[in-house]
């Protein structure tokens, strides 16, 4: 599942630029894009034309939260060795918090208040760290993404329930969109908690622990995650026995059979494109202008867009290539404000 809203998604989804489009936007001062043209001018900078990420990019991945529980471990080390980490918002990353929360930076989600200040939330890191704004990017933004090397995207997608609203939560929906296996550190799931604290910072007020706490543990149990807290730093943790990528997958399809199968009444094909509410082909060499934008800056052009946008097919995971190949080159995409499990399926041709 795509997790990042691109041009091909907009172009093919009904009314994507005309009434979608205009959701993304803070301040647009319009309900809809009537004139296209300003609302491309908006999100060019943070519009890739097809996804720059890809399903089993990443073999093992580092989802971090904010909880203050980072203090009374030191995963630092452990988060590190990971293929690839996730954080979110402001959280610091600097040598007084290694021991808890490592030093790796690869990718950051961030609140559109957050995103205000992503030239300090990125200073300290290369290049390469990704910034994903969650909600809606501003028209004031620009000015700022064209002074940063680092690649800049928006979110997109609900693919877990709506009851999970926060960050954390999806940046755990980021990291499975790219990754294997996912372990989660930070996120407060261990008992006696009656407040959301964070580890740089004193505790914050309109946080209830206790939100996310059983959605964790039911990822767990489904094998989607693994849980890193206090209370299981001491022991040793056996993942053995949970359901295989493959399991998970044919559950889930079979899960959706029965579900077509009882509402409509008649058999069904079982498949990953049971959900497909809307098809649309784009050509698979249509990669269109690095970062979506026709005007880049100087810094903008010499940044590493081009280590996602345009990294050659063959130099992806082995894994990634048989994922693509098994779904026949067709990038899937929630179709936000619909239903929830209704998807924007694109045929790369």
């Amino acid at each position: 599942m795509t997790t990042i809203l691109t041009r091909e998604y907009l172009d093919v989804r009904p009314d994507g630029w005309l009434d979608y489009a205009a959701k993304r936007i803070a301040q647009l001062n319009a309900e809809r894009c009537y004139n296209r043209s300003l609302c491309e001018e908006h999100l060019n900078l943070i519009l890739p034309s097809k996804p720059p990420f890809h399903p089993r990019q990443f073999r093992t991945c580092a989802v971090v939260g904010n909880s203050g529980d980072l203090l009374k471990t030191e995963f630092g080390q452990e988060i590190d060795e990971h293929d690839a980490v996730f954080r979110d918002n402001e959280a610091p990353v600097n040598v007084k918090y290694a021991k808890h929360v490592g030093l790796k930076r690869d990718f950051r989600l961030v609140v559109r208040g957050a995103a205000r200040n992503m030239a300090a939330i990125l200073n300290g890191s290369c290049a390469d760290e990704v910034l994903i704004i969650k909600s809606v990017t501003h028209r004031d933004f620009n000015a700022m993404i064209e002074s940063l090397p680092n690649p800049v995207y928006l979110f997109q997608g609900i693919v877990l329930r709506r009851g999970a609203k926060g960050t954390g939560m999806k940046s755990i929906e980021l990291a499975l969109s790219m990754c294997d296996v996912v372990d989660i550190y930070g996120f407060t799931v261990d008992p006696g908690y009656t407040e959301w604290t964070r580890y740089f910072s004193s505790p914050r007020k309109g946080h209830n622990p206790l939100q996310g706490r059983a959605y964790y543990q039911l990822l767990e149990c489904l094998g989607v995650i693994r849980i890193h807290s206090p209370m299981r730093a001491e022991r040793i943790q056996d993942w053995s026995d949970l359901p295989s990528k493959e399991s998970i997958r044919l559950a889930h399809g079979a899960a959706l059979r029965l579900k077509k199968i009882q509402a409509r009444g008649g058999p069904l094909q079982l498949g990953p494109f049971t959900n497909c509410k809307v098809w649309g082909t784009v050509g698979r060499d249509n990669a269109g202008p690095v970062s979506g934008s026709p005007h880049m800056s100087y810094t903008r052009k010499n940044s590493n867009y081009s280590k996602w946008e345009l990294l050659p097919f063959e130099n992806l995971r082995r894994e990634a290539q048989e994922h693509y190949l098994q779904m026949g080159s067709v990038s899937l995409y929630k179709m936000d404000g619909n239903k929830l499990d209704d998807l924007v399926c694109v045929k790369h041709e």
